[in-house]
């Protein structure tokens, strides 16, 4: 009798145990959030699958300008010889000769980039079904005047450490250490969203941020994008 109590209150301790464990794996809605999305995801292996997005605050204007200038290798952190006062030659660079070049680095757009983000603050995060959520080093957003919203985020490559966002979908693979995710939502903060999961990455004169290349032509990896109730109201960064 003894024993099969014991057994009762170890199989109870260990269950109790494992719910603690998978609350602390969960994270709760964050009040402080100034922004926070719900979806789903499609036309990835893990799909259908709930996502959340908290957005902390928006990206400043200066984090922005300096993610574009690593893209446009304009950056110290684009060229590593390259000292960080404008117009100054790199360290053993010779007479005569002007900052250490990017070409010489071998340093890529793709390569600068996914390199300045490493330096950029969290501004948010997204959390799936993964024990581990993604943290957004980028988000903007372009307000149009009928109140509908395009908002861009920019995190780590989504799957990079399992197969959960391979695309189902036809396109050409790329090999960036960096996803961009588009949102697009109507007035009402309804909408769906894709992602640079296959395809190309460009500089976007609107959103002044590097966006999807071809957004219409890319098939939508997050659906019933919605604004939960109850964000906290929108501020200026």
């Amino acid at each position: 009798m003894k024993t099969k109590r014991a057994l009762a209150g170890f199989i109870l301790g260990a269950s109790s145990l494992a719910a603690v464990l998978l609350l602390a794996e969960t994270p709760s809605t964050n009040p402080d959030a100034l922004l926070q999305l719900t979806a789903t995801t499609a036309n990835v292996t893990g799909a259908p699958d709930s996502v959340r997005i908290e957005i902390l605050r928006w990206s400043t204007d200066d984090e922005r300008d300096r993610l574009m200038a690593a893209w446009d290798l304009r950056s110290s952190v684009a060229t590593p010889g390259l000292d960080k006062g404008a117009g100054k030659q790199g360290r053993g660079a010779g007479k005569g000769r002007g900052p250490t070049s990017v070409s010489s680095n071998n340093m890529t757009p793709e390569a600068s980039l996914a390199r300045a983000l490493n330096e950029t603050t969290t501004v948010g995060y997204l959390w799936s079904s993964e024990v581990a959520g993604y943290a957004l080093r980028y988000a903007g957003k372009v307000d149009a005047a009928d109140g509908s919203r395009r908002i861009i985020l920019i995190t780590r490559r989504l799957g990079a450490v399992n197969q959960r966002w391979n695309p189902t979908f036809q396109g050409t693979a790329n090999s960036y250490e960096f996803s961009v995710i588009e949102l697009r939502l109507n007035a009402k903060g309804e909408g769906e969203g894709r992602a640079s999961l296959v395809g190309k990455v460009a500089p976007d004169m609107a959103a002044k941020i590097m966006t999807l290349e071809n957004y219409d032509a890319l098939p939508t990896v997050f659906n019933t994008v919605r604004m939960r109730a109850g964000n906290a109201p929108a501020k200026k960064p």
